[in-house]
């Protein structure tokens, strides 16, 4: 292992620059930056700092105002800036965590200066955040937009030459990629862009609901200590996932102490997660807030709460120079280096559309109207293939992903090609063949990192000429409407779900209108919003923040049904006004009831979102991330009103809704792929239920 130290003048040639000092260590065949100086050349680094309170006021909602000035006085009293009890003696949290990546270094310190503070104040418009209170509680937890708050920091706080920026939100969690399902992150880290400025973006965490485990300077020693490890990091890259000035180390898969279902997965080649910047430490499931177990520091009667994190031998593997110790502050979280990633070749094969080791159960039951739904894909890695005729037989719904927008043609034109590896004919022999079982099999538009736009009503023909074609070719009973973020975003003055003024959305609801006018009353149209799309139009409306309520409430004459993708969703709250996060039978129910309930669209009860009808309302399930009990006993509580233990969220109908539809999964390959776990679980469940009324 070789280190040496070289400063801003030295990183010249590189597409990020650092304002602080760094020096690179060479373990074996990689060579990584981190921020200080050479730990052989020993002395005391102090690295100057600001530290900026931000204050969020919200114009959505109820207008609530965030503040972090007050917490800037905690985290100058916090390990952060002052000395605390640590194995290698009393210093600061960086200090302390780079003596134990490298313990052989001698009187060597990298200290933090004491900042100078710099308050700003960012407004956030309705499309880039919204808040949640409790009603129990009163705490409130903000979702912010990442790359919004970034940008708006930079612009007032400005070029703050040599020195680190250190900005804290309050009780506040990011999305990014201005995408509320990207979420959610304690923050980020890096250089700024625009102002190549070394900084880290984290939040305080004081009075935060319940949902949130960890506590005050927390996120900040997380996003701190990830900086210090990867201080030329890109903050777009872990949106992006494309290749960036930052450390690459290799591949790594996510440990046991990551939750059920992230286990054993690649989690990338930076420090921390590519998606969330999540640590091998964090415990937090998909879309969830970041939860981790905390070492504690005392002070006097103060307790604080710092982020273990991994080290950069957990990363690397051993070297000249670096300790065996992989993570800090306890050593014992992380006992054993990072298992790497297995190869790409054996990854696909481990991934493939493998046959099925059990049968799928009979469909025995009349139907009670009640309905498994589907999106079924049709290929898989390595040639892989699954005929829409092998379908299991529960499954009363395929929805076929996707048809595409065409961007070679004009705005709005729709395009559709048999999966590879199936033939065309035979395909719309299948679909046939499943449609005299009594299947439904409908079309799909859009599909996730689809953009879809139909702002010129002049184009309005264009798309209904294209799927219709569609439609006709194939046979399909319908469309299915998945044009999610950014798709669909509101207009900044679009106030106003009953009369949108968005383009796209004004004409897509025409185009709809007459595709249903060309196929007559039996075309089937579904919508399937993401979390964001319908259930946050409750706190906050505009953006993709109930983006899809004017398109529920224009066609609710003519809609089939809505099932909400439960698993693409931040956290957002239920009309009993708690927060809940998904994955769990609570968020289920919770965000079921408000279109089952309706609700007060951003919170205004000017605009009331009116009730659909139980026989229009399905929920969405993601077989990669739920399980099968959660599944079956959401559906029993939201159906029958039968609440599992433990749950909190209580139905305004307490005998529920029987006539609500059932579930829809992504995907139909996947539970195959799956023996079935969940077609031969739900399906039977549902259609044993009595008929819906």
């Amino acid at each position: 292992m070789r280190i040496r130290s070289f400063w801003l003048a030295a990183l010249l040639a590189c597409a990020a620059q650092a304002a602080v000092p760094v020096f690179r260590v060479s373990i074996g065949a990689g060579s990584y930056t981190l921020a200080g100086h050479d730990p052989a050349a020993g002395g005391t680094l102090t690295i100057s700092t600001v530290l900026v309170p931000i204050r969020l006021v919200f114009k959505s909602g109820s207008g609530a105002v965030l503040d972090a000035g007050p917490d800037a006085a905690s985290v100058l009293r916090s390990p952060v800036f002052e000395k605390f009890s640590f194995p290698g003696g009393a210093t600061q949290y960086v200090d302390a965590m780079l003596r134990t990546t490298f313990p052989g270094a001698k009187d060597w310190h990298t200290l933090l200066g004491r900042p100078e503070v710099k308050p700003v104040s960012i407004i956030v418009p309705v499309g880039a955040g919204y808040t949640l209170t409790s009603k129990k509680t009163g705490r409130s937890l903000a979702v912010v937009d990442l790359e919004f708050v970034q940008k708006e920091l930079f612009a007032q706080v400005g070029r703050e030459e040599g020195k680190l920026v250190l900005a804290i939100a309050h009780d506040t969690t990011f999305y990014a990629d201005r995408d509320a399902t990207v979420c959610c992150s304690w923050g980020t880290h890096g250089v700024d862009a625009s102002t190549q400025d070394s900084f880290v973006l984290a939040s305080y965490l004081d009075r935060a609901p319940d949902i949130v485990r960890d506590q005050d300077v927390q996120p900040l020693t997380q996003q701190l200590a990830e900086f210090v490890n990867d201080p030329l990091h890109d903050p777009a890259v872990y949106v992006s996932r494309t290749p960036g000035p930052g450390n690459s180390v290799p591949p790594w898969m996510r440990p046991a102490s990551m939750p059920a279902g992230d286990q054993g997965q690649c989690a990338g080649t930076g420090v921390a997660t590519s998606y969330f910047l999540l640590e091998p430490t964090d415990t937090n499931p998909k879309n969830n807030v970041p939860a981790s177990p905390p070492s504690i520091a005392r002070s006097g009667g103060a307790v604080w709460h710092l982020q273990n994190v991994a080290l950069l031998p957990w990363y690397t593997g051993a070297g000249s120079g670096l300790g065996s110790t992989y993570s800090f502050p306890d050593a014992h979280l992380l006992s054993t280096p990072a298992q790497p990633c297995p190869a790409r070749d054996e990854d696909h094969r481990a991934s493939a559309l493998a046959a099925p080791t059990v049968a799928p159960a009979p469909a025995t039951n009349p139907p009670n109207g009640h309905r498994l739904i589907g999106y079924w894909v049709g290929y898989g890695p390595a040639g892989s293939t699954l005929p829409a005729r092998e379908i299991a037989p529960q499954w009363d719904v395929v929805i076929v992903a996707f048809a595409t927008p065409d961007h070679s043609a004009p705005e709005g034109t729709m395009r559709f090609q048999t999966p590879a590896g199936l033939d065309t004919q035979q395909f719309k022999a299948d679909i046939a063949w499943l449609k005299g079982r009594g299947k439904k099999v409908m079309i799909s538009l859009g599909g996730g990192g689809q953009i879809f736009t139909l702002a010129d009503p002049a184009r309005v023909p264009d798309f209904v000429s294209s799927v219709g074609a569609i439609v006709s070719e194939y046979g399909f009973d319908g469309v299915d409407i998945d044009f999610e973020t950014p798709s669909l975003a509101l207009d900044p003055n679009d106030a106003d779900f009953r009369h949108p003024t968005t383009p796209s959305v004004v004409n897509l609801i025409s185009g709809l209108r007459q595709l249903r006018e060309r196929f007559g009353s039996k075309f089937i149209i579904s919508l399937v919003p993401e979390g964001p799309q319908i259930p946050g139009g409750y706190p906050s409306y505009g953006g993709q923040f109930g983006s899809y309520l004017p398109l529920a409430y224009a066609l609710r004459d003519i809609l089939s049904f809505v099932d909400v993708q439960d698993y693409n969703t931040p956290p957002l709250q239920g009309l009993d006004g708690e927060i809940y996060q998904a994955g769990s039978v609570d968020y289920h129910a919770a965000m079921t009831e408000l279109l089952l309930r309706g609700f007060n669209v951003g919170g205004n009860p000017r605009y009331f979102f009116p009730p659909l009808p139980e026989s229009k309302v399905a929920v969405g399930f993601l077989t990669g991330d739920a399980r099968p009990q959660e599944v079956s006993q959401a559906l029993e509580y939201i159906i029958t009103g039968k609440a599992p233990a433990g749950t909190k969220y209580r139905l305004r109908r307490p005998g529920g809704y029987s006539g609500m539809i059932g579930a829809m999964f992504w995907t139909i390959d996947d539970d195959r792929r799956e023996n079935y776990r969940f077609s031969n679980v739900i399906g039977p469940q549902l259609h044993a239920y009595p008929a819906a009324k």
